[in-house]
């Protein structure tokens, strides 16, 4: 079938009529005139954005590279399907999000569809010392992962500070500490700069949490207020 034309009142009472058991998402999509996929596509819309998930877009939905990425990388990982991840990252459509998969796989940026500083992605990488790691490191997970912050105050390449907040995940600041060539690196630290370090990453994931706790905070007054 072709793109859906049903306007906005009958996309609501077509969710609301599934998610009230009133019928299968097959008789429920055969009633509406639309495959079944397409329902399914409403339903995510309706349950992450609400009704207005399903209203007809005037403009291109604008989303970060941020979100982008977090979502093709989520995916990738084995996550969630195609549908549960547009509804985590309230994606309008499973057609963007394969589109994003497929220019990750094939090593292209995804940019920002709109919004600030589509060339800062551009930004090349430069040589830095692990001073300079660590606080853009601790300054990213502080800012929730704003890779395009970072790289626009830091200056340096989406590719190494990926690499970078990477590895601190996994290995922690030692993950940070360039061991390329044969001779002991020039900016091994010692204990005291070790101890420093942790203190300096620890407090970064604290400003996060206390970020996200206050950004949940604010979601639930807005939802206090709508009921």
């Amino acid at each position: 079938m072709g793109r859906s034309r049903i306007d906005w009142g009958k996309k609501v009472e077509a969710v609301e009529k599934y998610k009230q058991g009133e019928g299968s998402q097959d008789s429920i999509a055969r009633k509406y005139g639309i495959d079944p996929s397409t329902l399914r596509q409403w339903i995510v819309n309706y349950e992450a954005m609400g009704p207005s998930g399903l209203a007809a877009q005037q403009t291109n939905t604008r989303y970060s590279v941020e979100l982008k990425t977090a979502a093709v990388e989520a995916y990738l990982r084995g996550e969630a399907s195609l549908l549960e991840i547009c509804k985590r990252y309230s994606i309008r459509s499973k057609r963007q999000l394969q589109d994003w998969i497929t220019d990750y796989n094939g090593h292209k940026d995804i940019r920002a569809t709109g919004g600030r500083g589509r060339g800062i992605y551009m930004t090349k990488g430069r040589l830095t010392t692990l001073e300079e790691r660590i606080e853009i490191v601790g300054y990213c997970i502080a800012n929730g992962k704003d890779y395009g912050a970072a790289i626009e105050k830091y200056r340096v390449s989406y590719q190494q500070i990926y690499s970078w907040v990477c590895k601190y995940e996994k290995k922690g600041v030692d993950g940070l500490i360039d061991k390329r060539g044969k001779r002991k690196p020039l900016d091994e630290m010692t204990e005291v700069e070790r101890l420093r370090a942790e203190n300096r990453m620890l407090k970064a994931e604290n400003e996060h949490k206390e970020m996200e706790i206050a950004v949940l905070k604010k979601l639930q007054e807005i939802e206090r207020r709508r009921g």
